[in-house]
């Protein structure tokens, strides 16, 4: 089954679109400065009307850039990494009126109730999710073959045991193609690795265990002696866990520093402009992202990823993004934060990679 909706374009040859005149070019006057009056991009599909070139889609956006042009396609670039003399799009209409055309629109689906009035219209934590759950299984298998799964973690996953071996069999069976997380869940899956604890406490019993309060900072610095997470894997002969199955994979994953973390970590991104040029390049490629028990992260990834993608074909197909937390606030602050797109699965988060696996691990290759 392919779950993928049907992308409608624009009509451009209709009224008033066949009359928008071209977009103006202005060349960015230094590097990391854009000129006066630039269009900042959203995560929608944005068509530019360029002479002697028509129509052109950028091939992927992302919320808070701009638009280069570089002679014959539309880059999008953070204003950040713009050099001087760039040719950037300018405007800020956008229907048309400057050559600049944002269409949120392209994979609407008709609702089939035409009550004004109605119940219930909102996800909130009484909502049953099984059609949701149901969507994704779909996604996701359709995804492992033709697409690029990112998940995005917090360290929630790694505090249980039946969840940290759920998201194991996840990545092994081909439904994880990048990771996205932060210092801690590492951290905290290594410690589970050689303590059986998350924070000292034991993952299976909740048993608070007796100085298990030094047990991740123990991992730590066996990690930094070790020189790598990949390296003290090999060294500790550690044989589970997700990170073990990231290497072993092997699976691309970035981790992003915070100012409060333990360490941290080798291989941990501290610099958080370089964290989101690594977390960029997979947000980039992504057809389906899952954010898990990270708000700040969610956010993050979700203001860096376009709701849509234009395959090599030239297809364009729909950009699937799930916040799963069990706080109503953190989907609807990813929601006001742009990520309208997303949708919310309200359940604790170990029970959500739990239930996922259940209904994936004997899904055919």
């Amino acid at each position: 089954m392919n779950p993928l909706m049907e992308y409608c374009p624009p009509a451009f040859d209709d009224s008033p679109l066949s009359g928008s005149p071209f977009a103006t070019l202005e060349p960015a006057p230094r590097d990391g400065v854009a000129p006066d009056q630039f269009h900042a991009t959203s995560n929608f599909p944005e068509y530019v009307k360029i002479e002697n070139h028509g129509w052109l889609l950028a091939p992927e956006s992302r919320m808070d850039a701009v638009l280069v042009f570089d002679g014959a396609t539309l880059r999008v670039v953070e204003p950040r990494r713009l050099k001087k003399g760039e040719l950037v799009v300018t405007g800020r209409t956008e229907n048309g009126e400057e050559g600049i055309f944002v269409h949120p629109d392209g994979f609407v689906q008709v609702d089939e109730s035409s009550d004004k009035f109605t119940f219930r219209s909102r996800g909130t934590r009484e909502t049953p999710f099984s059609r949701s759950y149901d969507e994704l299984y779909n996604i996701l298998k359709h995804d492992r073959d033709h697409g690029h799964i990112v998940w995005v973690l917090g360290p929630a996953v790694s505090f249980d045991k039946d969840s940290r071996q759920a998201m194991q069999g996840l990545i092994e069976t081909g439904y994880c193609h990048a990771l996205m997380a932060g210092n801690a869940l590492a951290t905290h899956d290594l410690e589970a690795s050689r303590f059986g604890t998350g924070l000292g406490q034991d993952i299976y019993s909740q048993q608070l265990i007796p100085l298990g309060h030094y047990h991740h900072l123990d991992v730590i610095g066996s990690v930094r002696a070790a020189g790598s997470i990949a390296d003290y894997i090999e060294q500790a002969g550690v044989q589970e866990g997700i990170m073990y199955a990231c290497e072993k994979k092997p699976i691309p994953y970035v981790l992003a520093g915070s100012i409060r973390d333990d360490g941290p970590l080798p291989g941990v991104i501290g610099n958080a402009y370089d964290a989101q040029d690594a977390m960029r390049v997979h947000a980039s490629k992504a057809t389906t992202v899952i954010a898990m028990a990270t708000q700040l992260h969610s956010i993050a990834f979700g203001n860096m990823t376009p709701s849509y993608r234009v395959e090599a074909d030239g297809s364009v197909r729909p950009v699937f993004f799930f916040i799963v937390d069990m706080s109503e606030f953190s989907a609807d602050k990813l929601a006001n934060r742009g990520s309208a797109q997303a949708q919310a699965i309200l359940t604790n988060a170990q029970d959500f990679i739990v239930n996922l696996w259940n209904n994936l691990k004997d899904a055919p290759s």
